[in-house]
């Protein structure tokens, strides 16, 4: 008899998992397949190739995918490489709390190439991937005009506390905040256009309302007030780095794939307003498959004229970390962490860091988040490209998500008690 098993059963969406199967003949070519739908319904699914060993096992932590989506030793490359059904939606968790994703695996006999096979699986398991740790209690942030979630770790405090931001699509995005509650960080989850009755658009941004969140989770009796961290992706990158070059509160920063000057934005912060480059439009690429190349349309913030809008990254208190895809085709996110270190350092400020992945692209995300290399946003009729290849990406996405930890842990000041 056929077996499948996968061990944790249950499990944080970023720890990994061992998926074996046996009885089957000595060097059987087999396939297995995984799937989930999102918690809009939409199906995502994967499948690799492997041939059992002399004693009819296959062990994905020791056993080559001979094809499918990836091949070679990846064990969680049915995770990396999920798709979905209706081509180019992306995977987020958006309830967060209320359930998990629940992957299926199937195992089949043989080659089996149909995306959706007709016949039935040999052998099947179900695993459940959680993005909250038990404990960490979510507190909707409705205060003035701050609009966002709060995630409160398990226990007694103080945390120590992180911002966090996502890019140009808007809205509430959760998943990358309840994660980090549940290693530690008292961590806010910040919408700051497109939700509830924020501004529709980022045309226009306020980074008073920023100072106010930061105002906000400092004062948060389990958060640790003498610091925070911010981390950001894409624009919110960009407004990460804001924050840390005005706001004061800001000990530690994130950016990851962003801009280090404003780009379609008009930022103001009380008396000062920077107006920001546009985006040069007409300098967007389309690939043969109608995606948007974006990382032309971005102005160079080392040509003449464009210093008014870059980000004075020499004023920030605490040091900076920028995470950057170098194949990253939504942003020239390389060559901005370069001219922004180039320029702390020639003010003297030396704790500006850059980790660069060669083959990943723009969405650096948590372990075992899928590879979306193309997908439509809702602020644009054309599919954007993200950038990057399988394998590469996947495994920037597992090694940064420890440097991010280890980066808030180490600046953001804490009460000795709270230290890990």
């Amino acid at each position: 008899m056929v077996h499948l098993t996968v061990t944790p059963e249950s499990a944080l969406a970023v720890e990994p998992v061992k998926i074996k199967a046996w009885g089957l003949p000595p060097h059987q070519i087999v396939t297995i397949r995984a799937w989930l739908k999102d918690d809009r319904g939409e199906m995502f699914y994967s499948r690799a190739f492997y041939r059992s060993d002399n004693e009819g096992k296959v062990d994905l932590q020791q056993s080559p995918a001979t094809g499918g989506d990836y091949h070679g030793v990846h064990p969680m490359g049915l995770f990396w490489s999920l798709k979905p059904v209706t081509p180019h939606f992306r995977l987020i968790k958006r309830d967060v709390m209320g359930s998990p994703l629940e992957i299926h695996l199937e195992l089949y006999s043989q080659l089996e190439l149909k995306a959706m096979p007709e016949c039935s699986p040999n052998a099947t398991a179900c695993l459940r991937r959680w993005y909250v740790a038990p404990g960490v209690q979510r507190l909707q942030v409705r205060e003035g005009r701050l609009r966002g979630a709060l995630f409160i770790p398990s226990g007694e405090g103080p945390f120590q506390g992180v911002i966090d931001l996502f890019g140009g699509s808007g809205g509430l995005i959760e998943f990358r905040s309840s994660l980090l509650a549940s290693y530690g960080f008292a961590t806010l989850a910040l919408a700051y256009f497109a939700y509830e009755d924020l501004p529709k658009t980022f045309d226009y941004l306020d980074l008073k309302y920023f100072e106010e969140a930061a105002q906000f989770l400092s004062s948060h009796p389990k958060v640790s007030g003498s610091g925070l961290g911010v981390i950001g992706v894409s624009k919110g990158a960009e407004m990460a780095l804001a924050m840390a070059s005005y706001i004061p509160q800001i000990a530690a920063t994130v950016c990851i794939n962003g801009t280090v000057a404003i780009c379609g934005s008009t930022l103001s912060y009380g008396d000062l307003v920077l107006p920001g480059t546009p985006y040069q439009r007409e300098k967007t690429l389309i690939t043969p498959s109608e995606a948007c190349i974006l990382s032309p349309t971005f102005e160079d913030p080392t040509k003449p004229g464009n210093d008014a809008n870059v980000l004075p990254v020499e004023k920030a208190k605490g040091p900076i970390l920028f995470l950057v895809g170098e194949n990253d085709q939504a942003c020239e996110s390389l060559h901005f962490a370069r001219f922004s270190s180039a320029r702390a350092k020639k003010w003297g400020k030396m704790d500006v860091y850059i980790e660069s992945y060669p083959g990943a692209g723009h969405l650096l995300e948590p372990p075992c988040s899928p590879f979306c290399h193309v997908s439509r946003v809702t602020v644009s009729p054309n599919l954007i490209m993200w950038g990057g290849e399988l394998v590469p990406h996947c495994q920037a996405q597992e090694i940064s998500w420890s440097i991010i930890q280890d980066f808030l842990r180490k600046n953001i000041p804490c009460s000795k008690k709270n230290k890990l």
